[in-house]
């Protein structure tokens, strides 16, 4: 792989960001490289957790992860990503800003909805579907779809080993361990 990257996993809640970004950590490392994962939930539990889900902290949210991935590639890291990130416009800062420093590749990690309800575990689609719970992205709040994604990974069609495979020959990794 010639140079730092960022690699930004965007898509719905429960489509599978975490697991792909800790799968290509894996793969990176195995293969020799320095990585680190940003993932927003667990952001949201520290760095964030001030913010709440306007737009305007949705906005604030990606800012904060975009610099936290630029301090990343300057220190000679590769950033991957993990967050809904759920609005063109604050992805587009995003890469204008880490695109001067590092590769960006925006992978839209999609799942249909009937899929995601099945995945579940935390109870928030049947909450949002509900009302219980406002401003939830992709059911009372927009999830807009990157236009021209550098990948589109669809989760209930692809396995997390093959979606990983997709990244890392995307970023030009060539070797790539069991793990994942």
């Amino acid at each position: 792989m010639t140079g730092l990257a960022v690699v930004w996993l965007t898509g719905p809640s429960g489509a599978g960001k975490t697991t792909l970004a800790r799968a290509v950590h894996q793969g990176l490392v195995a293969a020799g490289r320095t990585a680190v994962v940003l993932d927003g939930d667990d952001l949201r539990a520290s760095l964030s957790r001030d913010l709440g889900f306007t737009k305007t902290d949705r906005d604030e949210q990606v800012r904060r992860v975009s610099e936290l991935a630029l301090a990343a590639i300057r220190a000679g890291e590769i950033a991957i990503v993990a967050l809904i990130s759920p609005y063109r416009e604050a992805r587009a800062r995003a890469r204008a800003l880490l695109s001067q420093d590092a590769r960006f590749v925006e992978v839209h990690v999609d799942c249909p909805l009937e899929m995601l309800l099945r995945r579940d575990e935390k109870g928030l689609y049947r909450r949002a579907l509900s009302g219980e719970l406002p401003a939830f992205t992709g059911i009372s709040d927009p999830y807009e779809h990157p236009p021209r994604p550098e990948l589109r990974i669809d989760t209930s069609r692809s396995s997390v080993r093959e979606s990983v495979q997709q990244i890392l020959k995307l970023l030009e990794v060539s070797s790539l361990s069991d793990h994942g």
